[in-house]
């Protein structure tokens, strides 16, 4: 008998015999799982997929091999430190099935908590919860801390409110398709017609429901990164200590509030963030009147916040908001980026940057959305009698 089968006919035998074992795995002998050598502990997925067959493939994929944040680095803060990656990217990333699912001798099936290990501070995930980064100075590292991070306390997505896992909308299956989700809203939810929202076919249409539904998200504008070759010359920041010696991090503006709108990969409406807009500075260089600031990358991505709440802005919140979707207009700007050696027009004007993944809403369009037609005053009006009828703005 091969000793794969072998090893299977002994396992079957044990959760025979072990009908009453506590334990995910309690019926299975130890050599099921660890193979003839036992004291290897970084045996990775080789004693997990004698069982859980298929589901290598999710080393095959992002959480894995983290290929497209790789490409962003090598074309941004590798042009300056070609070992920027080690220093700075090397600590979140899937090398074994233990990573997600605990000790060999506690496995268990992946909580909130453990998906957030990795999934933490402007990374998605956190938001869930509700939980947004906090500053980079010192002054605001306040509060309790999840590993090793403080955070703002924001409202939760409902969906956590009602207890849902995040394995809920993203199954092992679909992870090991390579695949963001096995769920999407519609999958479970139908859209009815009471909201007038949602009697629009232009909404049901060309928006995704997060672009609407996620109430806010965490959006880091400026991302520094502070190169130190002297270690004393630290003593002059008051930041957050950083993954690696050689360098801190900070962010020129953090926010909190409803996300910005482009198209994404599917042409629809989503909300999109800075993922990064990238500034680079060598401390040494600029105290010698070098450069600083060296802008490398003004890049945003369309994705999902997790931060689903019922209702949604009002019209105006996107129809009279042209910075939402960066087409900021100049005689609205308050931050002056260009003054301030930053090398951009505004963080909300489209100039001088891009969607990685999708586009920004181009100017013409923005004008046709935000004309103000009969059908637009029609529902904006009854929208308005909504809110008066209800008796609670009193």
């Amino acid at each position: 008998m091969p000793v794969r089968w072998m090893i299977h006919f002994i396992a079957a035998c044990c959760l025979a015999a072990s009908a009453e074992a506590q334990a995910l795995h309690g019926g299975i002998v130890c050599i099921a799982c660890h193979g003839a050598q036992p004291s290897d502990r970084d045996m990775q997925i080789s004693g997990c997929v004698v069982c859980h067959n298929g589901y290598e493939r999710i080393f095959n994929h992002a959480m894995a091999l983290r290929t497209k944040e790789k490409q962003f680095v090598q074309r941004t803060y590798g042009r300056v430190d070609s070992g920027f990656w080690d220093k700075n990217c090397g600590f979140c990333h899937l090398q074994s099935c233990r990573d997600c699912h605990g000790d060999s001798d506690q496995i268990r099936k992946p909580s909130v908590a453990d998906c957030q290990v990795c999934h933490k501070g402007y990374y998605t995930g956190w938001d869930y919860s509700g939980r947004a980064p906090r500053e980079d100075n010192m002054r605001y590292q306040r509060g309790i801390a999840v590993g090793g991070e403080t955070f703002l306390k924001m409202l939760p997505d409902v969906h956590y409110r009602a207890g849902l896992t995040c394995g809920a909308c993203h199954s092992m299956a679909s992870l090991a398709m390579g695949r963001k989700s096995s769920k999407g809203c519609r999958d479970c939810h139908t859209p009815g017609m009471k909201p007038i929202e949602h009697r629009i076919s232009a909404h049901l249409e060309r928006l995704e429901c997060y672009a609407c539904h996620s109430a806010w998200a965490p959006q880091e504008y400026g991302t520094f990164y502070l190169r130190f070759r002297d270690g004393t010359l630290k003593e002059d920041f008051d930041l957050k200590p950083g993954e690696h010696p050689e360098y801190l991090r900070s962010a020129y503006l953090k926010k909190q509030d409803e996300p910005p709108l482009g198209i994404n990969g599917r042409g629809l409406v989503s909300p999109i963030r800075p993922m990064f807009i990238s500034y680079y500075t060598d401390i040494m260089t600029a105290r010698n009147n070098g450069p600083e600031n060296i802008l490398l990358a003004a890049e945003w991505r369309a994705w999902f916040p997790h931060t689903v709440q019922r209702g949604c802005v009002t019209c105006e919140g996107c129809h009279d908001n042209p910075a939402r979707f960066l087409l900021e207009t100049e005689s609205r700007r308050i931050y002056n980026l260009k003054q301030d050696g930053m090398n951009l027009e505004s963080f909300w004007s489209q100039t001088g940057q891009r969607v990685s993944n999708g586009s920004f809403m181009d100017a013409a369009r923005y004008l046709r959305m935000s004309s103000k037609s009969p059908a637009y005053t029609k529902a904006y009006i009854e929208k308005w009698k909504q809110f008066l009828n209800r008796g609670d703005h009193l």
